[in-house]
């Protein structure tokens, strides 16, 4: 972990200096001393516990009393007596119970009263359409631009009713002029009918006559228990009222036409109102079964329970199992602790050799945690496998259970392993796993190798995964082994050509085949549960269509530039540096999100002569480039950009100085002529933690470069190797690299390929001859450019003023 300078209080010496780096370095090693060995006994103490499931699942017998197994049927081979007084559960007068409780629950129905909300719809509706149909009618416009205008019109107006277009009705109603007749009248009628409730279909309600029903007001949450179905109306009925009821509120002068098209907007807007609301009949009718308590009867001690020679029925059945669930001895776990052993030490073992060099549990116990629980379910699922592949082989004698467990998906672990954790973790996955698995088999030693060598070919085929695709195809490729594998231990057997040879051999192809369509639908899952983030998930954030991307466009347009330049910078390095570069590029898209807040405080997303720092104090100007930092973590975890990269985000800049505002800040400390508090330089830099990563110590340096880039006058590849070289010696003697594992080597690389990327970035083109106007020859000539005028601020092709290189430069903290 990283620990924070700014953290450490400023001890002075005599000579009031402070002692902060005095102390810094001891209390660092103590810190992470401390918490190496945390995460040491964590780990160990995970091993353990894992140990001990694993020997609990091989050995689930140990805590339970062997008894006699009957089954309805048997004939008890002994006389069996109560051993003590217990209780026996009538399961048949108690289902029978729970059956009636059932079966007398009330349907419940919702009751909308409004409508939803249909009175504010209709007049809502109505009111926007006569304002349009009103201005529409005021202009005179082309017939195909009022179609249009109307178009939009009906559009509209069917969505505020929410209800399915009528194109005859909307003719009518406009040409009605959408009469305030229609839409008075028809709310006023349309209420009563929704009042007394209209149901969908009255003949499913008329079955629950005599028993009635639960009217919940989906307002107010009151209930009524109704037992009179025929106040209600169903559409026909309810169509049949407002039929003639519209007659009575219509005066007769109204134009009939008004009349028919009220009728006919009733048939579209009129619904039921009152619905089956089936989730919870079903909750109900479960809690009244659960509310009848099962019925019991006593047995005393020393009771018959079953005689020797009596067949058993049901009720001798269910007090022996009740007799054996209440005996007790003492345990005897002297096999599950000496498997417990063997198993730790297999865990541990593997650990030491093959997992520790990996960074994969360090500082974080998620990856561990993923692990521990996907072995544990690929073991459970191996067990039960087993189990039912001879139950399965008792029932049918053309195929044995050996010939179902080639079916069984073991290679799915080592997919999930390999795509989230890399292909060394997964091989050593692989071989535990495979050891298990073996021992769940009844320890076959053909079943080790078959498992073995299958995981194995299933993590080196996913380990490059950025297609879902490549999970079907891999399971495939896995599935055509298996094949080849079976025919072979078949043949150990003795009976390849047979059909339980034939079996074996489809059994083999869909357990490959299984364990990559089970591995696509597992991870979307592990990447919500876990915050892991894939190649799948890094394409699919590559894209620049995502929505915090198009923000980034829109509100910090000079940002977005910088990101993508420095996302092509880092991809077309990360590959040399042996770290993933699609993590590099998408991490360098997303970088600098934070700056979507306040985008005009960054220098590349000024116009020239508005810098807003002008008006600040650089302590202030300071505290706004850092927050960037921090808005961008937040947007990432909004946005849900996964763990790696809003780490990047959070170590884009490590704990780097804002010279600039640093240098300025202390200028005008010494102009003051009252004694003020001195400038801390902690208070300008950003809080850090530094890169942790390869790719987060790639684009921090990109970062910087790409920046300084902006400033060079004259952008020749000797100059931009310079830039290049000075800025990573400035970035690297100011210790932001010290925590990840770049190398000098990589370093170097990084220089070479940055200069040839920022060339091509800045190549010169050759001059196109075109027409030069009178007047312009003479100036074009005097300019040394016969294709390119230089800008009003330039001069022979470089800034007219190069202190604002200078100061772009400090701004970067670079010079």
């Amino acid at each position: 972990m990283v620990e924070k300078k700014k953290k450490i209080a400023p001890i002075k010496n005599k000579k009031g200096k402070k002692l902060e780096k005095e102390i810094t370095s001891p209390l660092k090693r103590f810190v992470t001393s401390f918490r190496l060995v945390s995460s040491k006994i964590q780990i160990w103490i995970y091993l353990i516990i894992l140990s001990a499931i694993i020997s609990f699942l091989l050995y689930p017998n140990l805590l339970v009393i062997p008894t006699e197994d009957y089954s309805i049927g048997d004939v008890a081979n002994k006389d069996i007596k109560a051993s003590h007084d217990f209780l026996v559960e009538d399961k048949e007068l108690t289902k029978q119970r729970r059956y009636e409780a059932v079966k007398s629950a009330l349907f419940v129905y919702d009751f909308d009263r409004s409508g939803a909300d249909i009175d504010h719809r209709i007049k809502k509706s109505f009111s926007y359409a006569r304002k349009e149909l009103e201005q529409i009618l005021s202009i005179e416009l082309e017939p195909t631009l009022r179609s249009q205008k109307l178009g939009q019109l009906r559009e509209k107006f069917f969505d505020i009713l929410e209800i399915t277009e009528d194109s005859v009705l909307f003719d009518r109603l406009v040409k009605d002029n959408f009469s305030s007749h229609i839409d008075n009248n028809a709310s006023i009628t349309i209420n009563r009918i929704l009042e007394k409730g209209v149901v969908g279909n009255k003949k499913v309600l008329m079955t629950q006559k005599g028993k009635g029903i639960i009217l919940r007001d989906i307002d107010t949450q009151q209930e009524l228990k109704i037992d009179d179905f025929d106040r209600f109306y169903n559409l026909e009925s309810a169509l049949q009222y407002f039929n003639q009821a519209i007659y009575q509120l219509i005066p007769s002068e109204i134009a009939p036409a008004i009349v028919a098209t009220t009728k006919h907007f009733a048939k579209l807007i009129i619904n039921p109102n009152i619905t089956f609301n089936k989730r919870e009949t079903e909750l109900r009718k479960e809690e009244a079964k659960k509310s009848v308590k099962p019925i019991y009867f006593q047995v005393k001690k020393g009771e018959m329970i079953v005689r020797e020679g009596e067949k058993i029925n049901p009720t001798h059945l269910w007090k022996l199992q009740t007799e054996a669930k209440l005996k007790t001895k003492a345990p005897t776990l002297s096999m599950a602790l000496s498997m417990t052993v063997l198993i730790g030490i297999l865990l541990a073992l593997s650990y030491i050799v093959l997992l520790k060099r990996s960074n994969i549990f360090k500082g974080d116990s998620k990856s561990l945690i993923f692990i521990s629980v996907t072995l544990l379910f690929m073991f459970l699922l191996a067990l039960l496998y087993n189990t039912v592949a001879e139950e399965l082989a008792r029932g049918f004698y053309f195929f044995t259970a050996q010939a179902l467990l080639f079916a069984l998906p073991i290679t799915l672990g080592a997919i999930l392993i390999s795509i989230f954790q890399g292909l060394e973790v997964a091989i050593a996955f692989s071989l535990i796993l495979s050891i298990l698995a073996s021992i769940a088999v009844e320890g076959r030693i053909e079943f080790f190798v078959y498992f073995l060598i299958g995981s194995l070919l299933a993590a080196y085929g996913v380990r490059n995964c950025r297609e879902r695709s490549v999970l079907i195809k891999t399971g495939m490729k896995v599935g055509l082994l298996n094949i080849i594998m079976s025919l072979s231990i078949q043949t150990l057997y003795g009976n390849p050509y047979s059909l339980v040879g034939a079996i074996s051999l489809v059994s083999g192809f869909l357990g490959g085949v299984l364990a990559g369509v089970i591995a696509t639908g597992f991870l979307p899952l592990i990447e919500m549960v876990f915050g892991f983030t894939t190649d799948i998930k890094l394409l699919e954030l590559s894209s620049l269509d995502q929505p915090i991307l198009k923000d980034l466009m829109v509100k910090a347009p000079g940002s977005y530039h910088h990101s993508v330049m420095v996302s092509n910078m880092v991809e077309a390095t990360a590959e040399s540096i042996h770290t993933n570069p699609l993590l590099a590029k998408v991490s360098a898209y997303y970088h600098d999100i934070g700056k979507i807040n306040k985008p005009l405080y960054f220098i590349e997303n000024q116009v020239r002569g508005d810098n807003r720092h002008e008006k600040l104090a650089p302590s202030m100007s300071s505290l706004i480039l850092i927050s960037h930092v921090k808005d961008g973590v937040e947007l990432a975890k909004q946005h849900r950009l996964g763990k790696e990269i809003v780490d990047i985000i959070q170590q884009h800049h490590g704990t780097s100085i804002i010279s600039y505002f640093y240098q300025k800040a202390k200028e005008q400390s010494k102009k003051r002529e009252s004694k003020s508090s001195p400038v801390k330089e902690e208070d300008f830099r950003y809080p850090g933690p530094k890169p942790q990563t390869k790719e987060a110590g790639l684009v921090l340096v990109a970062d910087a470069v790409e920046a300084a880039s902006r400033t060079l006058v004259n952008p020749t590849p000797a100059r931009i190797q310079g830039m290049v070289q000075k800025i990573i010696n400035n970035i690297f003697s100011d210790g932001q690299l010290d925590e990840c594992e770049l190398t000098l080597k990589d370093l170097n690389q990084i220089a070479k390929t940055f200069s040839k990327t920022l060339s091509g970035i800045f190549h010169s083109r050759i001059e196109y001859p075109e027409p030069i106007a009178k007047g312009e020859t003479d100036k074009r000539k005097e300019n040394g450019d016969s294709n390119n005028l230089p800008a009003p601020h330039e001069k022979n092709g470089s800034r007219e003023n190069k202190n604002e290189v200078k100061e772009d430069l400090k701004r970067l903290g670079m010079s």
